[in-house]
């Protein structure tokens, strides 16, 4: 989980291949393998947005079972998100802001920075107590728009990020698949998440993620201008 919400980063034109593709891998969950669907993004290619993500917002992060329902034995995760223009234009999700949100939420004190790689969008590190560097980069992404039965739309995410942990010892990897579907619930922005975590050849397997399967359900709530931080 630790990873996704780090990287809390649309649409353009959907296709409806794409959408389908989507469709499927959310209910193909949590049966995923590797490969995935997803084409690699471009250095400067950022997750786009829909309008309706647009301002400032609270999400509340619940951990859910296999079937939808709450698991009440995980107090619900609470953190801020952010979602601005970039330079063409473009709703994108304010990275440092969201990983630093997200991450204080997680870690606490633990979390001591986070910078964004100037030149490539995708990629972030955390730095952690310990000596320890988190870095994340997005390795695979498909999103896509699709109708809702309430005449409105939904907006589908799938990524890929590759997670090496720096630290004492060998470096430890693992990559980790999380698709999202949002919808908008009235004011709100409610969101069903699925995720796997899968080993990874080359480094250290991170053998505490490798194999686990989980579900969120999210609810964002739109703060008033000037509360995000």
């Amino acid at each position: 989980m630790l990873l996704q919400l780090l990287m809390v980063t649309g649409a353009n034109a959907a296709q409806p291949a794409k959408a389908s593709l989507l469709e499927q891998r959310a209910l193909e969950w949590p049966e995923w393998s590797l490969p995935a669907p997803l084409p690699r993004p471009k250095a400067r290619q950022d997750l786009i947005y829909p309008d309706w993500f647009a301002g400032d917002w609270e999400v509340q992060s619940d951990t859910v079972n296999q079937d939808g329902s709450i698991l009440e034995s995980e107090p619900p995760l609470l953190h801020r998100a952010r979602f601005q223009r970039n330079r063409a234009g473009q709703l994108v999700g304010d990275r440092p802001f969201n990983a630093t949100a997200i991450g204080k939420a997680l870690l606490g004190d633990k979390l001591l920075s986070v910078e964004q790689d100037p030149e490539r969008v995708n990629r972030q590190l955390a730095r952690l107590s310990g000596d320890v560097l988190l870095e994340t980069s997005v390795i695979g992404r498909r999103e896509a728009v699709v109708p809702t039965d309430n005449g409105r739309e939904a907006f589908l995410s799938d990524e890929l990020v590759l997670q090496i942990v720096h630290g004492p010892g060998a470096p430890r990897l693992s990559r980790i698949e999380t698709l999202t579907r949002y919808e908008q619930c009235d004011a709100k922005i409610c969101a069903d998440q699925r995720q796997v975590s899968y080993g990874a050849p080359g480094l250290q397997t991170d053998q505490t993620l490798a194999g686990r399967s989980s579900r969120f359900r999210l609810v964002l709530t739109r703060l008033p201008q000037g509360r995000a931080d």
